[in-house]
């Protein structure tokens, strides 16, 4: 039976969650994700997670936060004086923003995790950084 190795391209359904179960991404009622095993296109520990496995397997693994989006960067963080931010944007913590990164128009997501009375603090880290994640696969083709 053939099982997945590096640089192939499958197809895979999986569903992600949190380890208290909380769904994050799932590929139920879509296409099944394809990509190459080991090509840099998912985080490490799904490419890992994939490998061995053959055609109708399903499995579930667990993805430690180093093998996922890793931990919490603190130097993604940046606090800006609420007098700098443009009085059209709307923000309260939680709420996504898109930040341009520079001149060349490059946006870079952000979230809202404090706000005070003069200022307001951003996150550019992954949603999922710091974060251990679960995954069950079921692979759908390989080729």
């Amino acid at each position: 039976m053939v099982q997945v190795k590096l640089g192939d391209i499958i197809n895979v359904h999986y569903t992600g969650r949190l380890t208290d179960g909380t769904l994050f991404d799932s590929s139920e009622g879509r296409e099944p994700l394809e990509f190459e095993v080991g090509s840099g296109m998912v985080i490490k520990g799904f490419d890992e997670g994939v490998t061995g496995m053959s055609v109708g397997e399903k499995k579930t693994v667990h993805i430690p936060v180093a093998d996922a989006y890793g931990d919490v960067d603190s130097s993604y963080l940046a606090v800006f004086n609420k007098a700098e931010i443009p009085s059209d944007i709307p923000y309260e913590v939680g709420m996504q923003l898109n930040m341009h990164q520079d001149a060349s128009g490059q946006v870079m997501p952000v979230v809202v995790v404090e706000v005070t009375d003069t200022t307001i603090t951003l996150d550019a880290n992954h949603p999922l950084a710091g974060k251990e994640l679960i995954f069950d696969l079921e692979i759908v083709a390989i080729s």
